[in-house]
């Protein structure tokens, strides 16, 4: 089986995304109209929610760079882990009754449908829309970057496909990716999101076995290497610090309720009452599939340091090292499945919510009704979406590394700081005011492109996103409490009594 590791690899990938295509198609005859491209009709059972949830947060970030976070800070990166899953609850708890309700009285097919009703206001909707467009264009182009990467190292192991380039790799991800989301939409989306989410879970256990293997006492052995090298690194904060590793809940704790590709899909149950199960189950998902950052992680920086492996040469590398020297073959041909499933997963849904941004959402900001034709136009931007984020990513990779580090600033860190206190507070607090989220999404974004584009390093390890959202809720309860008191349509103060 050995000599087959490559082959075996590769026939898991080329399954997963034959799947992938079949979905596309199955998905397309239950795709009518708008309602059904964006948000499923909101007819979607807890388990198809739950597995869509938790398998959108853990992207290629997750499966790549969790584990290389790990070999190169220590435990630090454990509590974006443990603060990401407090981070479930927090949403559920703010966000999911109120979005879902909103969603069904005013037929809301996207997050700025949703925000535009609360608020009354169409320039809350389009700095919105904007923000996600933004966002959504940084996370397609690293994501997409990502998955040619992989692709490529995994074929170029081959003799038929050794000398493959990096512009291939893109088009071939990319024409997957692209298929399954222009054919079924949200729909296709999430039920790949079932089978991604159940590999990532499978992937996690299957990887926790086998790390705890590599050395005869198990995880606790390769601890005690660890901290016999570098005490600080498995200490509680690890190599980043007690500030990065707190400033941490904020962003990814609180800052869950602000991702746009999450909180949508809490619009998409058929029933409000299934979230008392869609919380626990994703929730468990989420953990599970995390195992693979956590044991691969430890375990790689234990195995360098005993010298049973080579130094790496990048951090990221953790994984992929882990998988060819210590994973049995069909288990390595499971887990880069699961990596592709994993990047696929968080790209489908950006690529989701940036074609409402831009058909749906935007124009109605601007002439007070979205595009004619909406289904077909979401088909065309989609396509266009995902190739002007691949064009990005290849120019990043050939010609300036800066551009995707640029449109990356507006990611998760960005989506918390301008989504959370306009959405998790807003629909929680009657006061919130339009010019209290006008003010709260401007200084979010102006706050995490002006820090990233200058390049500047903030003391005692904090970190852009995090002053960002700090100074954006601040001025979200301030100018909301000293402007006047908003006068809430009679539906929507209904909801807010709820």
């Amino acid at each position: 089986m050995e000599a087959y590791r490559q082959e075996i690899i590769v026939g898991a990938v080329v399954i997963y995304m034959l799947f992938c295509i079949v979905t596309g198609l199955w998905a397309m005859r239950r795709t009518h109209d708008s309602s059904d491209f964006f948000i499923a009709g909101r007819g979607l059972g807890p388990i198809v929610v739950a597995l869509a949830l938790f398998s959108s947060t853990l992207s290629g970030f997750g499966f790549v760079g969790g584990p290389g976070l790990v070999y190169s800070i220590g435990v630090s990166s454990f509590w974006m882990v443990v603060i990401s899953s407090i981070g479930y609850a927090i949403g559920f708890f703010l966000v999911a009754k109120r979005i879902r309700m909103i969603a069904e009285l005013r037929d809301c097919l996207s997050l700025p449908d949703v925000v535009a009703a609360r608020y009354g206001s169409e320039a809350v909707r389009f700095l919105m829309a904007v923000t996600i467009v933004l966002g959504v264009m940084g996370y397609l182009a690293t994501q997409i970057l990502a998955m040619a990467v992989v692709m490529q190292a995994i074929l170029s192991g081959t003799e038929t496909f050794a000398d493959i380039g990096l512009v291939s790799c893109v088009v071939i991800s990319s024409t997957v990716l692209i298929f399954y989301c222009v054919t079924g939409g949200i729909i296709a989306s999430v039920y790949t999101d079932v089978v991604q989410g159940a590999i990532m879970i499978v992937a996690g256990s299957l990887i926790l076995m086998t790390a705890m293997s590599v050395f005869d006492g198990g995880i606790q052995e390769a601890t005690s290497i660890i901290l016999a090298d570098d005490s600080e690194a498995i200490m509680p904060f690890g190599a980043a610090g007690v500030m990065a590793s707190l400033g941490w809940f904020f962003v990814f704790g609180l800052g869950l309720a602000g991702q746009p590709h999450l909180i949508t899909k809490m619009m998409m149950n058929k029933k409000m009452t299934d979230n008392r199960n869609i919380l626990p189950m994703s929730l468990f998902g989420y953990v599970m599939a995390a195992l693979l950052w956590i044991s691969i992680g430890i375990i790689m920086r234990a195995a360098v340091i005993d010298g049973v492996v080579d130094p790496l040469a990048l951090p990221d590398d953790a994984a992929s090292t882990f998988l060819s020297v210590f994973a049995n073959p069909l288990l390595a041909g499971i887990v880069f499945a699961g990596l592709f499933a994993a990047i696929m997963s968080t790209s489908d849904a950006f690529l989701n919510i940036g074609t409402a941004a831009i058909i749906h959402d935007i124009p109605k900001a601007i002439r007070g009704h979205s595009v004619k034709n909406e289904l077909f136009w979401a088909r065309v931007v989609t396509v266009l979406l995902a190739t002007v984020a691949a064009g990005f990513a290849l120019y990043s990779h050939f010609a300036d590394a800066t551009l995707v580090a640029l449109l990356g600033a507006f990611g998760w860190g960005t989506f918390a700081a301008s989504i959370f206190p306009v959405v998790a507070v807003g629909l929680n607090w009657r006061g919130a005011s339009v010019a209290g989220a006008v003010t709260a999404i401007s200084a979010a974004l102006l706050i995490n492109f002006s820090v990233q584009l200058a390049g500047i390093v903030l003391p005692y390890g904090i970190s852009g996103p995090l002053v960002a959202f700090i100074t954006s809720m601040v001025l979200f309860i301030g100018v909301s409490l000293v402007t006047k008191k908003p006068e809430l349509a009679k539906d929507i103060d209904r909801v807010m009594q709820i």
